[in-house]
């Protein structure tokens, strides 16, 4: 199961109390105070780490304490710190302030991390001449967490267009392939190994519908994980499937794009005309190259494999420039 939100609630641990104490003997009957100081609290931590894949965890445990410091004692001891609550967190979560909806931190590279919530100062003791206090208490925060894949290339296309078949193709990835519409209902990742030691990360976007952009069809999320793929594969069934147009599903979904995000419309886009291998496809290659005579087009076959290498290979090269700009 792929679950890309959550809401937690977290509580960064409680200073220690600070200790009252009068150290008296043989030789000091009237007495010195001694009390030691508490420890701090335990703070809150998100790091991100490579081996947690989704937010599904947080779907179980949603309350999560940080350890509280250790009391001062006698002789001026000081009272141990309480351990931090780390919390693991996949590449590409988003940590909200829940009420007030503000981005706390964007948690991106593998070993990013954010103090969410810090921990209570310890207490006082009165080994000063003050008198002892007890320990603040720790942070409170109830934040929100979205997931945003990270991948070189995103596929996206109208529903049925042959994504499943076509990712299933390219990498080892093994999404559900059915012959009718909105079989994958979540995100999959794959990797593409183009040569021995090169390859590039794919993410099959769920179909996105007109009205996507306004949250129809849970388009709103499909299109969230567009935003951190640094190129697209837009594919296109060019077979005009149950009467569709393949121009203007074209158009429609760069609409979709456009509407919930300028930045998307932007990206890059391979055209990938699919289903080549369909009776009267050709005529509908045509009619998409005279619609758009200036645009690179790639048709394929996401089931026989033609087409499939040109293509691949031209990502590759693209996402590879992607990924060194995003470095500078």
């Amino acid at each position: 199961m792929f679950i890309d939100e959550a809401r937690i609630y977290v509580k960064a641990g409680g200073g220690g109390d600070g200790c009252s104490s009068i150290y008296t003997d043989k030789y000091n009957r009237v007495g010195s105070p001694d009390g030691g100081f508490g420890g701090h609290g335990g703070d809150v931590v998100f790091l991100v780490d490579g081996n947690v894949q989704t937010l599904l965890d947080f779907q179980y445990r949603q309350h999560h304490e940080a350890q509280r410091g250790y009391h001062g004692s006698s002789t001026h001891k000081k009272g141990a710190r309480g351990k931090d609550l780390v919390i693991k967190v996949p590449p590409g979560t988003t940590v909200k302030d829940s009420d007030t909806g503000l981005i706390i931190r964007d948690l991106v590279a593998i070993g990013d991390k954010v103090i969410v919530a810090k921990g209570g100062q310890g207490g006082r003791g009165n080994s000063r001449n003050h008198e002892a206090t007890e320990g603040s208490p720790g942070q409170v925060k109830t934040v929100r967490l979205e997931l945003k894949l990270i991948a070189d290339a995103g596929i996206i296309g109208y529903p049925n267009a042959g994504k499943s078949t076509f990712i299933s193709k390219i990498s080892s990835a093994h999404p559900k392939i059915a012959s009718y519409p909105f079989t994958t209902k979540e995100p999959v990742l794959g990797v593409v190994r183009i040569h021995e030691e090169s390859s590039f990360v794919v993410a099959e976007i769920p179909g996105l519908i007109e009205g996507a952009h306004e949250g129809r069809g849970l388009g709103d999320k499909f299109l969230r994980h567009i935003e951190r793929t640094r190129i697209l594969i837009h594919l296109v069934d060019i077979s005009a499937f149950e009467g569709r147009d393949p121009v203007q599903d074209y158009r429609k979904l760069n609409f979709e794009l456009k509407s919930y995000s300028k930045e998307l419309s932007k990206k890059f886009q391979f055209i990938a005309l699919n289903k080549i291998d369909d009776p009267g496809a050709e005529v509908h290659v045509n009619r998409f190259r005279k619609a758009y005579p200036k645009k690179k087009i790639y048709p394929i076959s996401a089931i026989t494999g033609k087409g499939l290498k040109e293509l691949l290979e031209a990502v590759y090269k693209k996402a590879m420039s992607a990924r060194s700009y995003a470095k500078t």
